[in-house]
């Protein structure tokens, strides 16, 4: 299946430009290359990111073979979240897509043979499929809390967490995360996204963990990043108390216009492949639909939103309104000067800090220390203190001179 033709097809030559000179399909705020030099379009990322993992498995099942059993798991990891890359930008299920997507599955069952923990993957059933999961389990496989990770769009469960930087496993959670419709396993199934059948999978992925003997089914909650924290507050509006807690990291909750029209051409490509619409009239009523702005007093659980200051595809303003709106116990943290990636120190790889002050936070909640009437609105000053200090309490950037 094909994408439908879109009116911002129209500045391919643009976006080619940029993918040339950037390195970048997107965030162009931030420094550095995403893809080697060699990339100088779009139509070149799925061969050239494809061939350095398959470097990467070959050097991983060398020093598989010499033994060295630690190095060829972290290269492992590492192909598979190559791979994983790679497959993204093939925006149609051709032969590509599938080996590229395979090798990912493939390289990731590698990770599981020799991860220092237990990672099960898991068949979830759903509207008549299964949603393809990771569970990534406690040494022991104790009951324990657990949480599941929504990915963002251009993501896949493979990516998410490195299984050497496990920041749930490190405070005592279980932690699942899925391939919901159009992401990943499930798109290569043709289980396609609609308005809204994510935000239903998660729960029939909660209801499915509920019933583990691993799992205490009354502190479960959703860790959400990028797109996938619209998910997330889809899954809070529902409002079912199986979710005890949503956080969702780096703001998209906000309609649809700004990131599919107003930031890269990449977005409203990659989904009109997504939810396999036939036409962009197709598409837009399906992304009008994907709205949770006006329902926010639908609620209940404690959240924790966050969102950078000069984020392009979440206008602050729009988010600060967002959150008046909400009733539940909610916190807000808006990072001063950074867009969408609300990270306050820049590198570390998978040791972003903003996964471990979700997470801390997520643990926060599901034991319990936000109540009615919670409400703490943080700004976090550059150069300043984090959220969790007192600097920029009770501000925001709208008056970013006080």
């Amino acid at each position: 299946m094909r994408t439908p033709r879109l009116d911002r097809d129209r500045q391919q030559w643009m976006f080619d430009y940029l993918v040339k000179t950037t390195g970048r399909v997107f965030h162009w705020d931030a420094d550095g290359r995403q893809f080697p030099a060699s990339v100088k379009s779009h139509a070149q990322i799925s061969k050239h990111v494809g061939k350095i993992g398959l470097r990467m498995e070959r050097i991983a099942q060398e020093e598989e073979k010499a033994g060295h059993k630690v190095t060829a798991f972290e290269l492992y990891y590492r192909a598979s979240e190559t791979f994983a890359r790679a497959q993204h930008p093939v925006l149609e299920t051709n032969d590509e897509k599938r080996f590229l997507h395979g090798k990912c599955l493939s390289t990731y069952e590698k990770v599981i043979e020799l991860a220092p923990y237990p990672i099960e993957r898991v068949e979830i059933p759903f509207d008549g499929y299964e949603l393809q999961c990771y569970l990534h389990m406690l040494p022991g496989k104790p009951k324990a809390q657990t949480i599941i990770f929504i990915p963002g769009c251009d993501m896949t469960k493979e990516v998410y967490p490195d299984p050497q930087v496990n920041h749930a496993l490190d405070r005592g959670a279980h932690l699942l995360v899925m391939d919901g419709p159009g992401q990943g396993t499930s798109n290569l199934r043709g289980n396609r996204l609609t308005a809204d059948n994510y935000q239903r999978a998660v729960i029939a992925v909660a209801e499915w963990l509920a019933k583990r003997p691993e799992v205490d089914a009354d502190r479960i909650g959703v860790h959400a990043q990028s797109m996938g924290c619209h998910w997330g507050l889809e899954v809070a509006c529902l409002a079912n108390p199986i979710i005890k807690a949503v956080v969702g990291m780096w703001a998209s909750y906000i309609d649809k216009y700004w990131i599919m029209d107003t930031f890269s051409p990449r977005y409203k490509q990659l989904f009109g492949y997504l939810t396999g619409a036939e036409s962009e009239a197709e598409l837009d009523r399906m992304l009008d639909a994907m709205a949770v702005e006006g329902r926010e007093g639908a609620i209940k659980c404690p959240v924790l939103l966050t969102a950078g200051e000069y984020d392009a595809r979440s206008p602050v303003e729009l988010v600060y309104e967002f959150y008046d709106n909400i009733t539940a116990p909610k916190e807000l943290w808006v990072h001063e000067d950074t867009y969408h990636q609300t990270n306050i120190f820049p590198g570390g790889g998978q040791r972003l800090d903003c996964h471990s002050m979700g997470i801390d936070w997520m643990i926060d909640a599901l034991a319990g220390k936000f109540k009615k009437g919670h409400d703490r609105k943080v700004f976090v000053r550059s150069g300043g203190g984090g959220p969790n200090g007192s600097q920029g309490e009770g501000r925001d950037s709208l008056h970013w001179w006080e």
